[in-house]
């Protein structure tokens, strides 16, 4: 029964349409960070970078080199477009993406965690069996068909996201508005439309529909009757946020991901009418079924059990920002801080209060002064730099921090040493204060 579902083979059409969006999409994303001054403002320009915790050793290449970083991927991207030497193309991509994405968290991105991921999957689809330069430069590996599990993995995914980002939603500065009227305040100066997103019964409409999109749209889309309903819904939603959150190319991609919801013959007959359509339904079981079977299972185990990590940990994973990461927790909270940070030496006594604006950039600054990872990370720093000097050195954080426009309340013990400390990924840190709201 397993191998029936997992291997029976369908129509590869929209895998291989999937791989041309999703290459271009690699191109752009790279292209446009260049284009745009991300990588300058996030990689060139800083003199510390803010990795994830673990990854320190992932550091951007020095002077320009992070231009020629993207411009190496955008070409990749291009070659996954192309279908042109594909596995080892979208292997490299992965591998540049993922580790870009590790080495810097000051422009911290969701859908820049589910590219990396989408990356690794699509490094294993067969997606350059049909209109592809390798298709055509080895003909021996042309084919019209995919099993069936190529299709699932991308459901299941999606399916993961969404239901996460749709539960997340549901505690209460989400569901009184407040969340979608910060949000919304801070795009009054919009032309046109300005005004309108002042109004609450926009608040309500976009607060509730969005739990209601990221919950059900999987679903909705699965279901033969309300397939077209909820594309055409879907569309609106993923332009909507394009238009207003600018959040690059999530919202194209998670409109790519529809081919997989559709019929085969409707999708073969929009996009690849040359191509002759399979419908032969055969069983063909791989003799690394176990592997694969074994591969992704763990996978999607660790997706799932990710994002729960925080009901472990002690405290208001909103306030301590602990197991927030990696967790589809999307646009839910603002986050506001301002922190002082004192350097003691340990040999003389004497202290001294750190200007930031000698080590971080504005961006950076705003992180360091509101969520406990960069503030110890930042302490780590400070430490370092000093020991480099020849000095022994304390450093102590008094930070506070406002949640949604709330009053700001302390985030730091200010009489602990941070940069003596270790981090802990999956426990509390007790130098944290609990938000007198809890």
């Amino acid at each position: 029964m397993l191998n029936k579902w997992l291997f029976k083979h369908i129509d590869n059409s929209a895998l291989v349409v999937f791989r041309i969006i999703f290459g271009l999409l690699c191109f752009l994303e790279s292209i446009g960070a260049i284009v745009t001054g991300w990588v300058k403002s996030t990689l060139i320009d800083p003199k510390f970078t803010f990795t994830f915790i673990g990854f320190e050793w992932l550091q951007p290449l020095p002077g320009n080199g992070m231009y020629f970083y993207y411009a190496i991927m955008g070409v990749f991207g291009l070659f996954v477009m192309l279908g042109y030497k594909y596995r080892f193309s979208m292997f490299a991509f992965a591998i540049m993406w993922s580790g870009t994405y590790l080495m810097q968290k000051s422009s911290y991105n969701n859908h820049y965690y589910l590219l990396m991921l989408l990356s690794s999957i699509m490094v294993f689809m067969p997606a350059n069996t049909y209109a592809s330069i390798d298709a055509k430069l080895n003909p021996n590996i042309k084919r019209n068909s995919m099993p069936l599990w190529c299709k699932w993995v991308f459901v299941i995914q999606l399916f993961i996201v969404y239901t996460y980002a749709s539960v997340a939603k549901l505690y209460p500065d989400w569901l009184d508005f407040t969340v979608l009227e910060i949000l919304m305040k801070s795009k009054a100066d919009y032309i046109l439309v300005g005004d309108l997103l002042q109004h609450k019964w926009l608040h309500k409409v976009l607060t509730y529909g969005g739990i209601l999109f990221d919950g059900l749209i999987i679903p909705l889309l699965l279901y033969k009757p309300t397939r077209k309903y909820a594309f055409f819904i879907s569309i609106f939603f993923h332009l909507f946020n394009s238009f207003i959150f600018q959040i690059g190319i999530f919202p194209y991609m998670s409109l790519a991901f529809s081919l997989f919801f559709f019929e085969p013959k409707t999708i073969q007959n929009i996009f690849l009418k040359k191509k002759s359509f399979y419908d032969l339904e055969e069983v063909i079981v791989p003799n690394y079924k176990p592997i694969l079977i074994s591969a992704f299972g763990v996978y999607f185990i660790v997706q799932v059990l990710l994002p729960l990590r925080h009901h472990i940990i002690k405290g208001d994973v909103l306030w301590t920002e602990e197991g927030h990461r990696l967790s589809w927790r999307m646009m839910l909270r603002t986050r506001r801080g301002h922190a002082t940070y004192t350097v003691k030496s340990k040999e003389t006594g004497k202290s001294f209060i750190v200007n930031l604006n000698d080590y971080l950039t504005r961006k950076q600054k705003r992180n360091a002064s509101s969520k406990p990872d960069f503030i110890w990370q930042f302490a780590q720093h400070l430490k370092q730099k000093f020991k480099d000097n020849g000095q022994d050195v304390s450093v102590y954080v008094s930070s506070k921090v406002s949640i949604n426009g709330k009053p700001f309340q302390p985030l730091i013990n200010s009489e602990v040493d941070i940069a003596s400390l270790d981090w802990e990924t999956f426990k509390h840190s007790e130098w944290i204060l609990p938000s007198k709201q809890e």
